[in-house]
């Protein structure tokens, strides 16, 4: 039996797949396929052998998942992009019909009900954690509404294990709301977020915008109305 040959069953017996013994020996798998097809390996060999098999399968299929990852990501970054791209401004009737969505979805719509009777004041009301949407919001009440800064007041909830200082701080920057206008702190979760989402989806917590004007709110209740003829 040639050398390489012997070399090669000694590997072969010990449970070595083609290509560790092509790589060790460089034996091509064609010639190590005719040399053993009729060799009976051990139970420990060839479990040896299938183990590998399965391992390298499974890490071609991760880096294939990876890879096709990857690439979904870079296919989603080129298409928001593009799309990015077709918004190239924002006249004041697109605000007004931004600013006006937005409270349709996160407003406070219902009129005041107290003693079974309607109350004849109606704040707007605006609670989200997104500091771009509220500040769209916020750039609607300014430039479209015309609410003077001393108006607009913010309210925040915010979660057990948090800095309200912080947030507080971090809501002022976002927003350009006067500091004196932040009322109390609430800290909790609201009944209606319980046991929906952890605390650390949350890490500014929630703004609340409030405006007291019973005739702004019935603006933009009627804002809404306007946009649902197109519906």
């Amino acid at each position: 039996m040639r050398n390489d040959k012997d070399a090669a069953l000694k590997l072969r017996l010990n449970g070595k797949s083609y290509s560790e013994i092509c790589s060790a020996l460089g034996i091509p798998k064609s010639t190590l396929s005719g040399w053993f097809s009729d060799v009976v390996l051990s139970e420990t060999a060839q479990k040896r052998i299938t183990e590998r098999s399965q391992k390298k399968s499974l890490d071609g299929l991760i880096k294939r998942n990876k890879n096709q990852t990857k690439l979904a990501w870079e296919r989603a970054r080129q298409i928001q992009n593009s799309a990015s791209k077709e918004i190239d401004s924002l006249s004041k009737t697109d605000l007004l019909i931004v600013a006006a969505a937005l409270y349709w979805a996160e407003g406070y719509k219902k009129l005041l009900v107290r003693k079974g009777k309607e109350v004849t004041h109606h704040p707007v009301s605006l609670t989200n954690s997104d500091p771009v949407l509220i500040k769209m919001f916020l750039r609607f009440l300014r430039e479209y509404c015309k609410v003077s800064e001393e108006k607009i007041r913010a309210d925040l909830r915010i979660f057990p294990n948090q800095n309200g200082k912080y947030i507080q701080e971090f809501w002022e920057k976002e927003t350009g709301i006067l500091p004196c206008n932040f009322g109390k702190i609430y800290t909790g979760i609201s009944k209606s977020s319980q046991s929906k989402r952890p605390y650390n989806r949350l890490p500014i917590g929630v703004i609340q915008i409030r405006v007291s004007d019973t005739k702004l709110f019935h603006r933009i209740i009627g804002y809404i109305e306007g946009l649902k003829k197109f519906v």
